[in-house]
């Protein structure tokens, strides 16, 4: 078999060593654990190397389930128990082979190309319909809104938005127009009482949606906000704690919460970005949740040295983990797209007093293929008969509900147990009309 070492006769030994220290082995087995295949990644230390790998097997798609890292002096040698969506074993080639890839060239990726497409970022606070008036601006102007995702924090409201001209079916281009565009839209994330300046600003390019996601509301400090919206977060409670091993020289973190896809990428981005390097790594999820622990240092080598930085590293690491979290009715909309397609859908929504809390929107080959998830105005969950009246406004076969959260599902049992209990009580003031009719009977032939 012909190696990469083997093609580059002009190297000399030294620069042979060079491009293997720095190109990450990567073993995939199947046969090393029950219900999950291991991807072990043998690589020299380098900055930023866990991220890189871990957004690599999420962007696959692929499920963390467990996960060992270890850092000795110059080496790294990360261990991943992945399952794809389902929960099963990795048994596709043609994914073995792109892990294989992807992970073997972390070393070398490059920004995310956004070629033919203009990106815009948004921060402000939200507020029920904030999405259906940035979608009507952006109609308004002729632009087609190819690809964004919006998140929700707190209060605050983020998101990334990729454009094309409907007309020129191009780049935005006209400085003049993407002006008007910034303008009108930093209008409409001000409203009438924001108490922070709203923000837009156009990209010329993106590492990657969701890693600039989490870096906008890092920025908007949306960590030190107190919501007094009332969330249906609560049920998916997020403990994080942080100590110091004087020992070792380093800090200790240990995360507890609800089990999700992403979760390992989420906290691990934020610790990175936070500038802290991750030494040693457990990562253990169950049916009950997802165990984390990080023996982690400052990138110049020391430990966390006071009260007040644990405590915003504890409150950064829960932001960055309920920033994703799905709040409300999943709503999925598959539909042959068109220009104002989600002007129209997200007014529908606001005039149904719909909260949009996360958004996911892509097309591809012309249809339109949204998740969008909806609350109350208060944050809390929607009564069923508004979800089908703006279904049927929509079209009952373009929105469908694909996910309801638990709040939705404790309802839907109580009122069973409810409608249960009203039946069986009819029957026993039946039965008990019934004796004492027999009773009498009896009585009158005695």
């Amino acid at each position: 078999m012909t190696t990469q070492m083997d093609t580059m006769p002009c190297l000399d030994e030294f620069e042979k060593l060079l491009v293997r220290m720095n190109t990450p082995r990567v073993m995939i087995d199947n046969a090393g654990c029950v219900n999950a295949t291991l991807v072990m990644i043998d690589s020299a230390r380098k900055d930023g190397i866990l991220l890189e790998a871990v957004q690599a097997l999420t962007d696959l798609n692929l499920l963390i389930k467990k996960g060992y890292v270890s850092s000795d002096g110059s080496w790294n040698m990360d261990v991943f128990h992945v399952t794809n969506l389902d929960g099963s074993k990795l048994t596709d080639d043609s994914i073995i082979s792109c892990i294989q890839h992807s992970l073997g060239t972390i070393h070398h990726k490059r920004s995310k190309s956004i070629d033919g497409m203009t990106a815009i970022e948004l921060t402000g606070t939200d507020r029920v319909g904030l999405l259906s008036e940035v979608f009507a601006v952006l109609s308004d102007l002729k632009c087609d809104v190819v690809e964004s995702k919006l998140w929700t924090h707190n209060g605050r409201i983020a998101s990334l938005i990729y454009l094309k001209d409907c007309e020129s079916g191009c780049q935005i281009d006209d400085s003049q127009k993407i002006e008007s565009m910034e303008a009108r839209l930093r209008n409409v994330l001000k409203g009438d009482n924001d108490i922070r300046s709203a923000k837009t600003s156009v990209s010329i390019a993106v590492t990657h949606t969701e890693r600039r996601l989490h870096q906008m509301m890092f920025a908007d400090r949306d960590y030190e906000r107190t919501s007094s919206v009332t969330k249906t977060r609560g049920e998916c409670s997020t403990d994080v704690s942080v100590q110091n091993c004087l020992e070792k020289g380093y800090s200790i973190v240990n995360i507890q919460c609800k089990d999700r896809p992403k979760l390992l990428f989420d906290v691990v981005f934020t610790l990175t970005d936070m500038q802290y390097t991750v030494f040693h790594a457990k990562i253990d999820t169950e049916k009950n949740g997802a165990y984390l622990e990080f023996f982690i240092r400052h990138t110049d080598g020391t430990a966390i040295n006071s009260e007040t930085e644990k405590l915003r590293v504890t409150l950064c690491l829960r932001a960055a983990i309920e920033r994703r979290a799905s709040e409300g009715v999943r709503l999925e909309l598959c539909k042959e797209d068109k220009p104002g397609l989600l002007a129209d859908v997200t007014r529908t929504f606001r005039e149904n007093a719909l909260n949009v809390t996360r958004a996911e929107i892509s097309t591809s080959m012309g249809k339109a293929e949204n998740i969008f998830y909806v609350t109350d105005a208060l944050g809390n969950h929607v009564d069923s008969k508004i979800i089908d009246s703006v279904r049927q406004r929509i079209g009952l076969d373009y929105l469908r509900v694909k996910e309801l959260p638990s709040p939705y599902r404790n309802q839907e049992k109580a009122e069973n147990v409810e409608e249960g209990g009203a039946v069986l009580l009819a029957l026993g003031s039946l039965l008990r009309r019934n004796l004492y009719n027999l009773g009498s009977i009896i009585k009158s032939y005695s």
